[in-house]
């Protein structure tokens, strides 16, 4: 069961909602979204009939086993905002930048190009989860320095992944969005740390999971009070070898009717080959994709990690013609962000 506040609930009319059904045997878990704040109940739900109380504007059984992030109890689909750059209906997002932070020269070229081709979001990797023990594993704090400095240069708030949930709070301090990665979709303590974090989240489908099992993780991150999710189709493992990964472009519709939650795509990780990239981000914005998240190298001969899936400058002027010609297509524009108008990112405090 859902109960929607209405969007000028009070905190006190929040608490009065959760003593109310906790009085009647209901476990409640508060999720607060940008404008309007979802109870969702478990127990003895069936003790709860109309709640004549102030502040409430619904109360809805939801059959799906992920509540929060439904269709079923948030019809309109939601809009998650990082810092001022927007991730939802009606635009096309465009994140991007280096797969791995190598080094300082590195990162702001990286940065550079991807702002040129108008992404509005910085992504990059500190700490990386590799296959091979033996494989490059990302710098760790000092990467984190190097993305903050980056982002507040070109204007362009952070993205990047916690691997650990003993490493949330250092991550967050220095990003503006928290990515779990494909490898820890299920990794539910830490997508229980990320969602108490306070800062929106990025979530990537698991390489062998069914919709439902993403969904079901998102949940765990909104159980905690945070709404604020962002869902990335990256690809999942199948028979086929001639790509990384095989890119389901059926999982973007089928996940915006299931959930209110924007949905981006990751053509990189999916196709894992630079010529597959273009190709995959118009098949992403053509069935509605609320943006794609792509990877940027100057140098990609040179990458420690992934180097040949990375954009270079030809890539990424196409990739920019690509997004400006297909978003109006599908009733979109690209996103923008006024902090890449000056060049300056303000950090946005935990729990903003």
């Amino acid at each position: 069961m859902i109960i929607s506040m209405s969007p000028g609930a009070t905190a006190e009319d929040i608490a009065s909602v959760v003593d109310t059904v906790t009085a009647r045997g209901c476990e409640a878990y508060v999720s607060q979204g940008v404008s309007r704040t979802i109870i969702a109940l478990s127990g003895a739900v069936e003790q709860i009939g109309s709640l004549d109380l102030r502040g409430v504007a619904e109360v809805r059984r939801v059959s799906a086993p992920y509540k929060l992030v439904s269709r079923e109890g948030h019809a309109e689909r939601s809009t998650v905002w990082v810092g001022p750059v927007p991730i939802g209906p009606g635009t096309v997002t465009l994140i991007a930048g280096p797969c791995a932070v190598e080094s300082p020269q590195q990162t702001l070229e990286a940065a550079q190009m991807a702002r040129a081709a108008g992404a509005v979001l910085l992504r990059g990797g500190a700490f990386k989860p590799r296959t091979s023990p033996y494989a490059f594993q990302g710098l760790g704090e000092a990467g984190l320095k190097i993305l903050a400095e980056v982002g507040a240069e070109t204007g362009m708030p952070v993205v990047t992944e916690v691997v650990d949930a003993r490493d949330v709070d250092l991550v967050a301090s220095y990003a503006d969005m928290l990515q779990v990665g494909a490898r820890n979709t299920q990794n539910f303590t830490l997508l229980r740390a990320v969602g108490r974090s306070g800062r929106p989240v990025l979530l990537k489908r698991g390489m062998s999971g069914t919709i439902e099992d993403w969904l079901l993780s998102a949940e765990y991150i909104a159980q905690q009070g945070n709404l604020r999710v962002v869902l990335c189709e990256r690809g999942i493992r199948t028979f086929e070898t001639a790509t990384r990964n095989t890119l389901d472009i059926s999982a973007v519709p089928v996940a915006q009717r299931l959930s209110h939650l924007p949905v981006l795509v990751d053509p990189s990780h999916s196709g894992g080959h630079r010529d597959l990239v273009l190709p995959l981000s118009r098949a992403a914005i053509a069935v509605g994709a609320d943006g794609i998240i792509v990877d940027v190298h100057p140098r990609p001969s040179q990458a420690l990690c992934d180097g040949a899936q990375a954009l270079v400058h030809d890539d990424l002027r196409e990739l920019a013609e690509t997004v400006t010609a297909f978003a109006p297509l599908v009733n979109r524009i690209p996103a923008i962000s006024p902090l890449t108008l000056t060049g300056h990112a303000a950090r946005v405090p935990v729990g903003a």
